[in-house]
């Protein structure tokens, strides 16, 4: 396929922008893609995430196990991929290499899943206090049984000034 922009050379990465509810697809090779600022190539081997992975990998055991023969049936990639750039190829490499993920994100951050403040919309706040503490009571149930006891002792202060 030849790329979307110059039209003369072969379109290398697809890069998806969505504007005003709308998703657009560009096909483009690597120079116009990178006077697009996208980063490619060397580039990405060089991202801080890719270099801390790989640091981790070296260890005594690896951060990403090594089955190389695991593939996105997206785009193609691969954990070897991931691993080397930091980076993973399209939306559908969450979920094909999930089990990794989140074994990956334990061992970084201590936990697969977040357990932070809920996102408000501005001006949506939920003035029940009720619900508020529904809320709070459960991401202390769900911070606890995560083990996560910094963000607990802060919950569970929130939830006393709410009763």
């Amino acid at each position: 396929m030849l790329c979307d922009s110059c039209k003369e050379r072969e379109a290398v990465i697809n890069l998806t922008q969505v504007e005003h509810d709308s998703k657009v697809t560009l096909h483009l090779c690597e120079q116009c893609a990178q006077a697009k600022g996208v980063e490619t190539g060397v580039a990405v081997l060089k991202s801080p995430l890719g270099g801390f992975i790989t640091a981790m990998g070296k260890g005594a055991t690896s951060v990403l196990p090594t089955t190389d023969g695991l593939r996105c049936s997206s785009c193609g990639g691969t954990l070897k991929d991931f691993r080397d750039s930091g980076r993973l190829g399209c939306a559908q490499c969450y979920e094909a290499f999930d089990a990794h993920l989140r074994d990956l994100l334990r061992r970084l951050h201590g936990s697969s899943q977040h357990v932070g403040e809920r996102y408000v919309v501005p001006g949506d706040v939920d003035t029940d206090p009720r619900r508020q503490l529904l809320d709070l009571r459960e991401q202390l149930r769900r911070a606890v049984e995560n083990e996560n006891f910094e963000l607990a002792a802060e919950l569970r202060d929130r939830i006393r000034v709410l009763e």
